[in-house]
């Protein structure tokens, strides 16, 4: 009986709902910001990881809006603590916490893997009640280098003692789908808004558009 590990951010929950809940007062650029917001803290996650350096997301987090907030500064940059209050506590997407529960009805032994730092993981989780739905929650900050490292994913095949070929690994973001068939996983991309596939030399198990799918798999 395979294990089901997500992904967090995107995934789970939607990294886009800080700026949902002030996006009046940010005005007209809120998406772009909110865009470029998640592009820079990907980004910074992976030059670091490059250049063999580790700073926790949260940092990332920050340093990313503060760029976001330069380059549209029409927003008010006073909007800044309020978005990053309201990053900490983000919302899960509406089938999240239903698709937890059929999977753990089933037995199956659920997990997030997670670029996220332990505290903002430990805020999420409670914000959307979904801790009684996971067996683990792992982050990076264990090995101190961000996906698609394969030390990353190894932190699941440790924690539940299993092989690649055991875990069902669920992200939104295509390269962490890519990564983590590389590493073995049997994957399954939640692609909910119709994006092309960037490695097609990796394809995922399935494609879904939304988490409720993974049930068939189960």
């Amino acid at each position: 009986m395979p294990a089901f590990v997500f992904d967090a951010y995107g995934t789970l929950f939607d990294v886009h709902a800080a700026i949902g809940r002030h996006r009046a007062a940010a005005g007209p650029e809120a998406d772009r910001l909110s865009e470029l917001w998640r592009v820079k803290q990907l980004e910074y996650s992976w030059t670091l990881t490059l250049a063999g350096r580790y700073e926790d997301f949260w940092v990332l987090t920050e340093r990313a809006l503060d760029f976001a907030l330069a380059r549209f500064p029409a927003v008010d940059r006073t909007l800044k603590p309020k978005l990053m209050e309201a990053y900490r506590t983000l919302d899960a997407y509406p089938d999240a916490r239903a698709t937890l529960e059929a999977l753990k009805s089933r037995h199956h032994a659920t997990a997030i893997l997670s670029n996220g730092s332990p505290a903002m993981l430990a805020a999420a989780v409670a914000a959307a009640q979904l801790g009684d739905h996971l067996d683990a929650v792992l982050s990076v900050d264990t090995v101190r280098q961000y996906k698609p490292r394969a030390e990353v994913y190894r932190l699941v095949t440790d924690r539940f003692g299993i092989a690649p070929s055991e875990v069902i690994f669920v992200s939104s973001n295509r390269w962490d789908v890519m990564g983590a068939g590389e590493f073995g996983f049997r994957t399954a991309w939640i692609n909910r808004t119709g994006m092309p596939d960037e490695y097609p030399h990796r394809p995922p198990m399935r494609v879904l558009t939304d988490l409720g799918g993974l049930v068939a798999l189960a």
